[in-house]
This record gives structure tokens, sequence and C-alpha cells, in this order.
């Protein structure tokens, strides 16, 4: 039965092991002592409040340094109420903890619908499952999925639908400000995804008795073009940076932010799409929850032809979203990178990376 699949509903029964199918071969497991705090680097906080004030170039500045040398930052002064983040984590926290009868009402293994619940990453072709539980959800246009949604916690729709407006806000706000960053007109990003899709993950990771042998998710990039991420207060995430892993400490009130293959592309790899993974801790429970912002099904993506030029030539063939996600799902997460199928003769034969 779908209930027995879920992680959370197997905790107690698992006498302080991890079960096989979790555990990772050594050469790919987590060495914790190779980590780097974020205190120690430099994964940039970015203040919003000045982007449509006299600082607006030097803010743009600041965001395209972040997506060409980093793949990620972080943002505050964002719009987002404060308000609108509390609600959303607790209604997140609330559906993991109804009862199991309820919770896997949306359970689905089926990767094409737009509402289900879900473990690991793609259980269907995964040997080694990842210690992850998620409720998939998509968002936009919103009056199109909503009543998919649980109703169980009372609250659920309403506070998911008032998050997920918010930061479809931030969503046009940044892209806008990534277009202006590459030297584009400010909706050229925009304009290119069309109407774009927007979906988002619950994402809870159990505490696990051994979390030196597994993952909350592997290294890998988003498919997407941006995703914005909102943490609790634990961390989890680990971005790589210069060969060596960083850990990005939750700071309250903040969203992180990361470049996704298709903006990689649009780009001409000028940004860059960056391996991130999560590792789980022994004694806390971790919620976080990504936005992600999506092409529609048929845009073609391709580079953008301001970035292409003879000293610049085009790194990508043009290829459309649904073709790009339908391999993405075939892919196995943290051994392949989706993107590469579809750069062109010159960039193989000069070994891009």
């Amino acid at each position: 039965m779908a209930s027995k699949m879920l992680l959370s509903d197997r905790i107690t029964a698992m006498n302080n092991n991890v079960p096989s199918n979790y555990i990772r071969p050594i050469s790919e497991r987590p060495n914790f002592t190779q980590v780097q705090s974020s205190e120690d680097s430099s994964i940039p906080l970015i203040d919003l409040q000045e982007l449509d004030g006299p600082n607006h170039s030097e803010l743009i500045k600041q965001i395209g340094r972040a997506c060409e040398q980093d793949g990620f930052f972080q943002v505050k002064n964002h719009g987002v109420p404060e308000i609108v983040i509390e609600k959303m984590l607790q209604v997140g926290k609330e559906f993991f903890r109804l009862p199991e009868s309820e919770r896997t009402k949306f359970y689905s293994d089926d990767t094409s619908k737009t509402t289900r619940l879900s473990t690991s990453f793609n259980v269907t072709n995964e040997k080694v499952a990842n210690w992850r539980d998620f409720l998939r959800l998509h968002c936009y246009p919103l009056e199109d999925y909503v009543k998919e949604w649980p109703a169980n916690p009372s609250t659920f729709r309403i506070d998911v639908a008032e998050y997920c407006t918010s930061i479809r806000g931030l969503t046009l706000k940044l892209l806008g400000a990534i277009s202006e960053s590459l030297g584009l007109n400010r909706d050229y990003i925009g304009g290119e995804l069309n109407n774009h899709g927007q979906h988002m993950a619950i994402n809870y990771y159990p505490p696990c008795p051994e979390p030196e042998l597994t993952y909350g998710l592997p290294g890998h990039t988003d498919p997407n073009a941006i995703t914005i991420l909102l943490q609790d207060d634990v961390p989890g995430l680990q971005v790589l940076r210069d060969g060596k892993w960083i850990a990005v400490n939750p700071i309250p009130n903040t969203f992180i932010i990361n470049i996704g293959d298709q903006i990689q592309a649009l780009s001409n790899d000028r940004y860059k799409s960056v391996l991130h993974r999560v590792v789980v801790n022994c004694s806390r429970e971790r919620f976080s929850i990504p936005t992600f912002c999506c092409p529609s099904k048929d845009d073609v993506i391709r580079p953008a032809p301001q970035l292409v030029d003879n000293e610049h030539p085009s790194l990508y063939r043009d290829f459309t979203y649904t073709e790009y996600f339908g391999n993405f799902w075939t892919k196995k997460l943290g051994t392949e990178t989706t993107l590469d199928m579809f750069k062109t003769d010159f960039n193989c034969s000069i070994g891009h990376k």
C-alpha cells in the first residue's frame, strides 16, 4: 500500500538504524568534516529594499555578480510579509502531523500529477532512497489548482494561496532584475517564459539515526528557471562552491534564490545552475519550501541572441521545456545532468562545463 512507502510513517519501526535502501555507497556519503559554514564563505545576502530606489543600478550589479560567481544568493527586505511566511511554515508542519490515513489520500508516484504526496525523489527509478517526504503542489494559475490541494488543515488552501501569490510577485521582480543584470530588457526572461508555471514542494526531513549514511537529497541542479527557497531554523542546505560544500545556515525572514538550468541555458552559461544538496541530522526534523519558476511546456529555450556573437557562440541547441522535463524524470538525481543533453557540438568539442 502507498502509505507504507512514506518515510515518516516507518520511522518508529526502524530501531535506530537506517534501512539498507537508504544507505549510500561509501564514496557517495556526505563527509561532514569537509563542509564550511556559510559565515566563512560569501553566499551573498542582497537587500532588495532599494531595487526600485536610487541604488537600483548597484543592486542589479550585485545580483549579476551573485548569479555569475555563486549561482546562489539570499534576499532580505523582499516584500513578502513575515506573517505570510510564518503561516506557510506552520500549515506545512501541520499537514505532515496529520494522521497517516489523512495524508496518504494524496499519495502518488506519478510525476505528472499536479498535486501529490510522495517520498525520496522519484521512487520509480531510484535504487537508493533519500531521507525525505514531500507534498508537491502546482500553484499557477492559482484557480486551476487550489481545489486539488488538501482541505485539511482547515486553513491550508487559504494560507498556501496567500503565500504563493506573494512569492509570484517576488519571482517577477527577480526575473526582471536578472534580465537587467544580463544587459537585457527587464521583461526579457519573463517574456521568454511566457505564462511561466509555478509549483512548490513542502519538504519534510525527519530526524535520522545515522545521518552520515544518507542524504535528504544528493547533489543536483534545479531543472527550472529560478528557485525561491524558504527554510525553517534547522540547517541542511549545502551549496558546492570552488569544489567545497558550503553550509547555508538559515537567516530569519530571508529567502534563498538559485539559478536553474533554464536560465543557465538562456544566459549562454554566463550564469550557473549550481550543484546543491540537503543533509539531515539525528536530533531535529527539518522543513523547507522551495517554489519553482518554470517555463511553459511549449516554450523554446535558447541562449538570448544578445548574448551570442563570434566570441561567444551559442552553447545550447533550441529545446522545449517539455523535451527537457521529459528527460529530467528519467535521470537519477545526483548522477546525471539533463542540461548536458542539449549542448551544441561546439560546446561538446571544447569540453565546456
